[in-house]
């Protein structure tokens, strides 16, 4: 799937990512605004998607003189397939987030970092996911490789693109915490949580926990 816009697994033409700006916006948008957003094509071949839309009834066009705005026709039996089709993104979150709450194990923390939570990449990028493991006795850690093992297969089924984990127990973690390792600010800036305690709840309890 590609990262940057999952509607073109789907629809791979121009009319992709006009589609995918269409269904977030609360307003209407002119066709130079929507060419700056979808980040694709050109004015010009924004302004032919748009007509085409217009015509099919999936896009309404609002004629304010000196402009025309357009809009997804969110009463058009096709809309809500277009609004989940922009919302991939949102949906492998929740997908995973559900799985990792089923879990005998239950992790201290997960998140998505990297491409997903920047909302760019391409076909070829890795879904990067943080594992912050409870520290345990080795008797757990033949299911905890399961459970991890399934998730990694689990990204795959869900996008074609290929996991990369970050896993580390809690007190690994710390040891990060305590070195400053650069590592910390591509988990953060951005991350989406998955499950757990926040990352910065344990960044501030593990820094509060410091000797000074």
């Amino acid at each position: 799937m590609d990262l940057n816009s999952p509607i073109s697994t789907v629809v791979p033409s121009l009319d992709g990512p006009v589609l995918q700006v269409l269904a977030q916006a609360e307003d209407g948008l002119s066709g130079r605004q929507i060419h700056k957003l979808a980040g694709s094509g050109s004015v010009a071949g924004v302004r032919l998607v748009l007509q085409r839309l217009a015509a099919t009834g999936l896009v309404h066009v609002d004629d304010l003189g000196n402009s025309l705005l357009y809009r997804l026709n969110r009463k058009h039996l096709v809309a809500p397939i277009v609004e989940q089709l922009a919302n991939l993104r949102s949906t492998l979150t929740a997908r995973l987030a559900d799985e990792i709450s089923s879990w005998r194990i239950p992790p201290v923390h997960t998140s998505v970092y990297g491409a997903v939570a920047r909302g760019d990449g391409d076909l070829d990028s890795d879904v990067d996911l943080l594992l912050i493991r409870p520290d345990q006795h080795e008797v757990e850690d033949v299911l905890w490789e399961d459970q991890v093992g399934r998730l990694m297969q689990t990204v795959v089924d869900l996008t074609g693109n290929p996991a990369h984990v970050f896993e580390l127990s809690h007190t690994e973690f710390s040891d990060h915490l305590v070195t400053e390792d650069p590592i910390l600010n591509d988990w953060m800036q951005p991350s989406i949580q998955l499950t757990g305690v926040p990352l910065t709840t344990l960044l501030n309890d593990l820094d509060a926990a410091l000797p000074r």
